[in-house]
């Protein structure tokens, strides 16, 4: 069984203590996690050649802070609402009354605030249990929501995270976490060797404002299969193709094969990540029915991060589950609405071995 302890890891602009909680287990294994934006600080795993840090961060509070607050934040490790990914010019309707949102991505609204949230934490046995409260108008959203994140590491090294939400009133409701997995133990290098698999036969292409456009197409053929594992490299540099020209990389969403008749399977290996250096193995199970798999196209800002590397461009992946982006605005797509009396519930494992 998993055990829990804490230490104190800063204070933000506003005075407020903020607390580190690291899970570890009997394996080898722990995760770090700030009660602040409900952060993944650090994730180390065991290695052929020792434990490595998969995920990517800051040293500091004030890092944190300033990456999130400012207009282009990373959001590293944080966890993201109200809605995950984007939303069409900011702009969606409910019950027959529109809502405008900020525009925090050029014309769209981009995942939330939920990052910069302090949370209330408690913790019993082997779970890590984080909840807030989001407002009525929050972000221009409808609504008080109650959010409660749970956090569990198994004996077995798997890393599973619960989102469970109520409203009093309907609203929309997409969320996700938002680490950067580098395998390799070198974030100071691009990570485009590790090999990734998405078990999907479509995505949703998106615009050169990285914003959905409705369309669900295959991707057979194209540089977005990776249902036969492969580098990463193969294919990311590949600006033949309009939606990596537009990207300039990966920064899209996958239709999942694990979600089927309106229920996510997640028994079954929805997306997995290996790099050949260290032998460690990520594999992704959700009852979502998608998968953003983002390539760290913004990374290599020269701005020094965790131990003072300098992330370069591509040297990260993020395997996000959601609902698919803009889904407010694609009454086909999977549904995120949430109505009173009903529980928004929607969770995520990464299972972390040594591939032999």
């Amino acid at each position: 069984m998993a055990q829990i302890r804490s230490k104190p890891f800063g204070v933000t602009k506003e005075g407020a203590n903020v607390t580190e909680y690291i899970l570890s287990n009997p394996g080898g294994m722990s995760v770090s996690v700030l009660d602040y934006g409900c952060v993944i600080k650090n994730i180390i795993v065991p290695a052929k050649n020792g434990p490595v840090d998969v995920v990517l961060g800051h040293d500091t509070m004030a890092d944190y802070e300033n990456d999130f607050t400012s207009s282009g934040s990373t959001c590293c490790g944080a966890f993201v609402g109200r809605y995950a990914n984007r939303i069409e010019n900011a702009v969606f309707t409910l019950g027959g009354k529109t809502y405008q949102l900020e525009k925090n991505c050029g014309e769209h609204h981009l995942h939330g605030c939920f990052s910069r949230k302090i949370y209330e934490v408690k913790y019993f046995g082997d779970t890590l249990l984080m909840e807030a409260v989001s407002p009525d108008g929050e972000d221009g959203f409808p609504g008080t929501l109650k959010i409660a994140v749970r956090y569990t590491l198994t004996d077995d090294n798997t890393f599973r995270m619960d989102y469970r939400v109520s409203s009093d009133a309907d609203t929309i409701v997409n969320l996700t976490n938002h680490s950067y997995f580098n395998l390799n133990g070198d974030p100071s290098k691009e990570g485009t060797n590790m090999v990734l698999y998405v078990n999907a036969d479509n995505f949703t292409p998106a615009d050169d404002t990285y914003m959905t456009t409705g369309e669900i197409k295959p991707v057979e053929g194209t540089p977005m299969d990776f249902r036969k594992p492969h580098a990463i490299s193969e294919t990311i540099n590949d600006t033949t193709y309009q939606q990596i020209k537009n990207a300039t990389g990966y920064d899209h969403n996958w239709c999942l094969n694990t979600y089927k008749n309106g229920k996510g399977d997640d028994t079954k290996v929805c997306a997995s990540l290996y790099s050949p250096v260290t032998g460690i193995l990520l594999e992704m199970f959700t009852n979502e029915p998608g998968v953003q798999v983002y390539t760290g196209n913004f990374q290599g800002t020269g701005i020094a991060c965790k131990h003072g590397v300098k992330y370069p461009k591509h040297v990260s992946v993020c395997l996000e589950s959601q609902k698919y982006p803009d889904s407010p605005n694609k009454k086909d797509w999977p549904s995120p609405y949430l109505k009173p009396g009903e529980r928004y519930y929607s969770h995520v494992a990464y299972r972390f071995g040594i591939k032999k």
